[in-house]
């Protein structure tokens, strides 16, 4: 009972780790922002598990959903058209995660994580004047309600938890206002199980006493299959 009981366990950690590196494909921003200046540059593109043949950036925004490149998209310069929501898609039809993106032909940026913050983890948002050093006075807001006033022009959530996804914006005051974007908060993976501390010995033991059950196992379903042939 022991070896098998070991054995399970080293299986279900096997398993754990496949869940936590996912399957399919996920959308890289970079730099990792979710406001542009006008003809900034900004790169997107898919990061895919094994193969990443098939897999395409799109792009959906007012003007309906359309093809942008091959799992890399660069934007040398960006402009106000290139606004709006991207993700990765395979031929099969297996999408990623989506990533909202605004290019501000203004003066204010809210340079906030285009990506989900982990829970338990900090953020730092920061409000960017376009022609002079971005050090300014800021007023900070989430979903309309005003949050405080940053004498240099970033705010910082030491510990991010879920009440912190929200909409946020900034104001320089008689510089203007930044557009507002979504920060996403998601949970962390919990840790999984410890292994037991084992011993070479013991575990090569354990699969010594399994192996023989294993196959016989085999030889019997093997012989049942060929008496049904």
């Amino acid at each position: 009972m022991e070896s098998t009981r070991l054995i399970i366990m080293m299986f279900s950690q096997l398993i754990y780790f496949s869940l936590a590196q996912g399957s399919g494909g996920s959308l890289i921003i970079s730099p990792d922002k979710s406001q542009f200046f006008e003809y900034k540059s900004v790169s997107l593109s898919c990061d895919v598990q094994g193969n990443s043949a098939g897999w395409k950036v799109w792009k959906n925004s007012a003007d309906g959903k359309h093809l942008e490149s091959e799992v890399n998209y660069d934007i040398k310069t960006a402009k106000t058209s290139d606004s709006g929501e991207y993700w990765c898609e395979s031929t099969s039809g297996e999408q990623s995660n989506t990533v909202y993106i605004t290019v501000h032909g203004g003066h204010v940026i809210l340079e906030s994580p285009a990506l989900p913050v982990t829970e338990g983890h900090s953020v730092t948002l920061r409000c960017r004047y376009k022609t002079t050093p971005s050090d300014l006075t800021a007023d900070f807001y989430k979903d309309g309600s005003f949050i405080r006033t940053e004498t240099r022009g970033e705010m910082t959530i030491p510990v991010v938890n879920k009440s912190d996804e929200g909409l946020y914006s900034c104001r320089l005051p008689e510089l203007g206002e930044s557009p507002e974007s979504w920060m996403s908060v998601t949970g962390s993976i919990p840790a999984p199980s410890p292994i037991p501390d084992v011993s070479l010995s013991r575990l090569l033991c354990s699969l010594l006493v399994v192996s023989p059950y294993l196959v016989v196992t085999t030889v019997l379903v093997v012989k049942w299959y060929r008496s049904r042939a």
